[in-house]
């Protein structure tokens, strides 16, 4: 389990020969559509600070060419920055030397990719292991931590089975077995899950947050997808044009969009499944005999079809040591669920 978070500061991005030469004018307000126009270069990134806690998934969300996937590549350092840091237990990978940088790519991060980068003349094990031969680890000690997570990810029974065989679905269940493989204090997740059909891709959802459960990795995902941002993320960050415009949990982020923007990304969003009991509940328990109690993480959801299901309207609240601490009433719920974020 990772001790540290990845601390990213002060980043910057321009892609062409001369980035530097024009990090002040972008600081000065410069355009990316300017900087383009007039200079040739693309603004990629663009003054991004995300605190990323320990243990936890953050999710960083936009749409394509909001600059998500060159946000990624600069914590592994696939890209270099024009400026700024990413710092991991205190050091900046920006600054490690070529030695340093491999051991980190090899010992503290695992990567998995949308296309899955499977290697197509291995086996499922000979995938899962590849990571672990590259560390140099003995062979019958990766071959046991291989067959360990090909299981935890439902592939047992595959193992001597080759890409091509597999469907996408499965194919991913591999990235992702290759990836808990290594054993990695960082797993970064570049659209990982987009390329796959709906119902797999909720599959694969639960997998990932049935792993992170027990394992509590320092997960970096990358998705465009608003649903799925919401259901995976501890921490949620949103990008458009290469800058942060809003970072949050995804209760705040509904409750309070930072702008129209993001008003607009979240005006569909089932508010149920992301507002919490604790966030409407009465601070009060309510005297005698209450029949239901929720726990204050409870999602409003879940707590409307309890009080429905048991034909009452009103329910007290727990929090995790089991004391009362509030009281739900149904149509506050339901009021809270169907209200959008227009104010």
């Amino acid at each position: 389990m990772a001790s540290h978070g990845i601390e990213i500061k002060d980043l910057f991005k321009i892609f062409g020969p001369r980035g530097h030469k024009y990090i002040d004018a972008v600081k000065g307000g410069m355009s990316k559509t300017e900087l383009n126009e007039k200079h040739g270069h693309v603004l990629g990134l663009k003054d991004i600070n995300i605190s990323m806690p320990a243990g936890q998934i953050q999710v960083v969300m936009g749409l394509s060419g909001s600059g998500k996937s060159t946000l990624i590549r600069h914590i592994n350092r696939l890209i270099e920055p024009t400026t700024g840091s990413v710092e991991y237990e205190g050091v900046d990978v920006c600054q490690m030397s070529k030695s340093q940088l491999q051991d980190f790519r090899r010992h503290k991060t695992a990567m998995v990719f949308q296309k899955f980068a499977l290697l197509p003349h291995r086996t499922v094990l000979g995938n899962t292991v590849y990571g672990l031969e590259i560390q140099g680890v003995d062979k019958v000690e990766a071959k046991k931590r291989a067959f360990k997570w090909i299981d935890r990810v439902g592939l047992q029974g595959f193992e001597d089975h080759y890409p091509n065989q597999l469907s996408g679905g499965m194919q991913q269940r591999v990235g992702l077995a290759r990836a808990l493989t290594n054993d990695a204090d960082i797993l970064l997740m570049d659209e990982a899950f987009s390329a796959l059909d709906p119902l797999i891709r909720t599959d694969m959802q639960s997998v990932l947050l049935d792993i992170q459960q027990e394992l509590k990795k320092t997960i970096v995902f990358i998705t465009h997808d608003l649903d799925e941002a919401l259901r995976l993320g501890d921490r949620i960050a949103i990008l458009r044009d290469g800058e942060v415009i809003q970072q949050g949990t995804g209760q705040e982020i509904v409750l309070n969009p930072e702008d129209a923007y993001i008003a607009d990304f979240i005006k569909e969003v089932n508010r149920g499944r992301v507002i919490s009991v604790e966030t409407i509940m009465e601070r009060q328990p309510i005297e005698g005999d209450i029949k239901i109690v929720l726990n204050t993480t409870d999602m409003l959801e879940t707590a409307a079809q309890t009080m429905a299901q048991q034909e009452e309207i009103r329910a007290n609240v727990r929090d995790s040591a089991g004391k009362l601490v509030g009281s739900i009433h149904l149509k506050a719920t339901i009021d809270a669920m169907v209200t959008a974020a227009t104010h």
